[in-house]
């Protein structure tokens, strides 16, 4: 595992531009937007060279000395949230997270997925900051940017400890995911779900398991998301679905069917929200559509482009997460009828905030580190 360096080398050599790199979700990885040496993917004509190219997941340490992130954005119905991991191993091709690599000099395509920077002192820090005098708790939530259930989580397990500190201050936690691996916390989140403290959101983008493999190749099957709602509905911790990103012309034709299963397995709120396509993930994406699915992809681009003004995407708020446009109305039209079917509400009872209390404990570390 290595030291996070201030600036890191964007780019693994060579990738031919529309080569698929088995079990992640691309093989592209253009520099990142701010750095000034562009690498651009070639083919020099040797085909099968870089073939055997599989990168492996590498860890790099944050050396960072706060872990809430706090945001004051009108599209976002909460103002904290916990990223124990900076890039993610499920390599999600639409992940609206992969241009945030670029701040570490790293590349938004292959880099995202296989360079993962984890903050291993992530619960010493939050017991710090909680324990802090004046600090009033408002519901954490876990997974705002990337998966804190990524195939890494299993070994470093910093997920479990930030549940257990919050557990320990009585402090409520929203969870989001496309992981079955959070069943693994189970026993954490129901006694925190009892106290009105806990809540998941599992987020499933499609219910086709060949589009799911190239779409989001290391996460979860279909069938093994669904799964965790039923455990998580049966361990009555209070569980909704996400049903993002809808891409058009691509998975949202499942839009109702996705809906109508989690319904059946215990989701109780359902969301949605259109593709986001910012800075390079526009390319990354582009490319991914006429590697995987050539015959849509013109198709699909147009579709976006729609719902879009004109563009690959727009990032003004209000907008951002639902788009513009009949195609857009449309599906956002489809999406009230359906959940109203199905009994879906569009949020949870809030969480409990008035259990929160700084153990005996903690007040001491807190007054110890003073001296």
């Amino acid at each position: 595992m290595n030291e996070m360096m201030p600036v890191m080398r964007a780019g693994i050599e060579p990738l031919k531009a529309g080569n698929a790199v088995k079990g992640r979700g691309t093989g592209w990885n253009a520099s990142g937007r701010f750095e000034r040496e562009r690498r651009e993917p070639f083919d020099d004509g040797w085909d099968g060279a870089d073939e055997v190219l599989r990168p492996r997941t590498e860890l790099l340490r944050d050396a960072s000395r706060s872990i809430i992130a706090r945001n004051d954005s009108p599209d976002l119905s909460f103002e904290r949230s916990i990223n124990p991991y900076r890039g993610c191993e499920h390599g999600c091709i639409y992940c609206f997270a992969r241009p945030t690599h670029a701040y570490l000099g790293l590349s938004a395509g292959l880099d995202f997925e296989t360079k993962i920077v984890f903050k291993p002192e992530a619960a010493r820090l939050l017991e710090m900051e909680l324990s802090k005098p004046g600090y009033k708790a408002a519901t954490i939530v876990l997974g705002s940017n990337t998966d804190p259930y990524q195939p890494v989580e299993r070994t470093l397990s910093l997920t479990r400890s930030v549940l257990e500190v919050l557990e320990r201050f009585g402090h409520p936690v929203s969870i989001v995911t496309k992981s079955a691996g959070v069943l693994r916390d189970v026993d954490i989140l129901a006694r925190m779900a009892a106290r009105g403290l806990a809540q998941v959101h599992l987020s499933i983008t499609t219910l086709d398991d060949a589009l799911a493999r190239v779409m989001e190749p290391r996460a979860a099957a279909p069938a093994r998301r669904l799964a965790a709602i039923s455990a998580l509905a049966e361990a009555r911790v209070p569980v909704g679905v996400l049903v993002s990103p809808m891409i058009p012309g691509l998975n949202d034709a499942e839009l109702e069917g996705i809906l109508a299963a989690a319904a059946k397995a215990g989701a109780t709120s359902a969301h949605a929200m259109l593709l986001r396509l910012p800075h390079e993930l526009a390319d990354l994406f582009t490319d991914w559509l006429h590697t995987h699915v050539p015959a849509r992809a013109a198709h699909v681009l147009s579709l976006i482009r729609q719902s879009r003004g004109g563009a690959l995407n727009d990032g003004a708020f209000h907008s951002r997460g639902t788009g513009s446009g009949a195609y857009a109305e449309l599906l956002g039209k489809r999406f009230e009828l359906a959940a109203r079917r199905l009994g879906l509400g569009s949020g949870m009872a809030a969480l409990d905030v008035s259990q929160f209390c700084v153990p005996h404990a903690a007040r001491a570390m807190e007054q110890m580190s003073l001296f």
